[in-house]
């Protein structure tokens, strides 16, 4: 497995990516010539949008004028809905990415979950990049005594929403590549 860079359609460097060198077949879409259907595909990037918009907060709080990781958010969910081209979607988590590189801290991990959640609609497997950088805010905004349990109700919330369809693909997905996401599927 490898951490990359991805460069988006403008050239600007985005976010650590956090994909496997050997992708899964099962989160690449049929089209690209994988098994993942749309349906599922679509509740991948929905469970993204959820986790990355349950610590939106954390960014706005930080920086309430900027509306770009919120933005990410609501294009995957209008993706899904066939409202936006995956490329208008894609784009708006580069946007929400570019938002967060100026920061640190939760604020800036909250931004990324953003990001990586609007990026779902190109790559599936971006559903994992917005789940564990949702993780890291909140381990982030906590108290460094309670950072752990934090991180760990985080994770449990975020599963106790994984749809029925892919609980048990990215459960097995977040065993697989949680070296590459800080481990913070298993704090």
């Amino acid at each position: 497995m490898v951490v990359g860079r991805a460069v988006s359609a403008d050239c600007s460097t985005m976010a650590t990516m956090i994909l496997p060198k050997v992708r899964d077949p099962r989160l690449v879409t049929v089209r690209r010539g994988g098994t993942l259907t749309d349906a599922d595909h679509h509740l991948l990037a929905l469970w993204a949008a959820t986790c990355a918009e349950h610590v939106l907060s954390l960014f706005e709080s930080e920086v309430p004028g900027d509306d770009r990781p919120r933005q990410a958010i609501e294009h995957a969910r209008s993706w899904v809905r066939g409202e936006v081209p995956m490329m208008v979607a894609r784009a708006a988590g580069g946007h929400a990415m570019g938002a967060a590189r100026p920061l640190r801290g939760a604020a800036r991990f909250a931004a990324y979950a953003a990001g990586q959640a609007g990026c779902v609609a190109h790559v599936p497997e971006h559903d994992l990049g917005a789940a564990a950088y949702a993780i890291k805010a909140v381990g982030e905004a906590a108290p460094s005594d309670e950072r752990t349990d934090a991180m760990r109700r985080e994770c449990q919330w975020q599963r106790d929403r994984l749809p029925a369809p892919v609980l048990d693909l990215v459960l097995e997905d977040q065993s697989r590549r949680n070296a590459i996401c800080w481990s913070v599927f298993d704090v």
